[in-house]
């Protein structure tokens, strides 16, 4: 079956907290693109589910705070998680966002490869 995700995605392994009744849980990604994430759990939260999450990013001081939906689920291996879209209050903030996600995936892939997936030209900024 063909991939048709909107955004390229990256393999990257990001730490991700949230709280499901009451009870806190630390997890991680298994890839992250502009869109949205795939959180690696044995334990996701429902299809349908919207919830506030924090994104720990290499070089940031503090976490992203970040909404998300959750569009699909699986609770079984090989690919027990969850597959979040990202959710913006704001343009600006999903722009910012966008930004570092862009770098994380040349961090991950290469400034070439990356720009293959982002679809732009070499030296051009997204």
């Amino acid at each position: 079956m063909p991939d048709q995700r909107e955004h390229a995605r990256a393999p990257i392994e990001l730490k991700v907290d949230y709280k499901k009744l009451n009870s806190f849980f630390a997890d991680y990604t298994k890839n992250i693109s502009k869109g949205g994430t795939f959180i690696k759990t044995r334990k996701p939260l429902p299809v349908g589910t919207r919830f506030l999450f924090r994104l720990t990013v290499p070089g940031r001081p503090l976490p992203f705070e970040l909404n998300g939906e959750v569009v699909h689920a699986s609770p079984s291996e090989p690919e027990a998680g969850m597959g979040i879209r990202f959710v913006w209050a704001e343009d600006a903030e999903r722009r910012a966002f966008e930004s570092v996600v862009e770098g994380l995936m040349e961090q991950s892939l290469g400034p070439l490869v990356a720009q293959k997936l982002l679809r732009r030209p070499p030296g051009k900024p997204g």
